[in-house]
């Protein structure tokens, strides 16, 4: 019974934290920007863009703050788009992929302004 009741817990958190990357719900610019950048890895990620994909890792890990909640909103973000992505849809060029992960990156530093 202990099993299930924490099974359902986790289950229950995993749906909460799903929901939380939603652009739709980006509580403030940080979010947002960390949301896209996601968005940008995980369509790098299942398109085979290694360099995009470490890019945006490193954006990440070098301009917003190391807290356990902007990882979550980056990786929540990475899985979903990562997902969609694996329902069949087209890869975008690397052109295109690159001006989006450009305008995220900066986006990402006016949210993260260096202190």
């Amino acid at each position: 019974m202990k099993i299930a009741a924490a099974a359902l817990a986790a289950l229950s958190l995993s749906l909460s934290l799903s929901f939380a990357t939603i652009p739709a719900f980006a509580a403030d610019a940080g979010s947002a920007a960390l949301i896209a950048m996601g968005e940008i890895n995980g369509i790098a990620l299942a398109c085979q863009q290694p360099a995009i994909v470490s890019r945006s890792r490193n954006a990440v890990t070098n301009i917003a703050p190391k807290t356990r909640a902007n990882g979550e909103i980056f990786e929540n973000a990475t899985n979903a788009a990562y997902l969609e992505q694996g329902k069949g849809l087209p890869c975008p060029d690397v052109a295109t992929l690159v001006k989006r992960f450009n305008e995220a990156e900066k986006n990402l530093s006016t949210a993260f302004p260096t202190q």
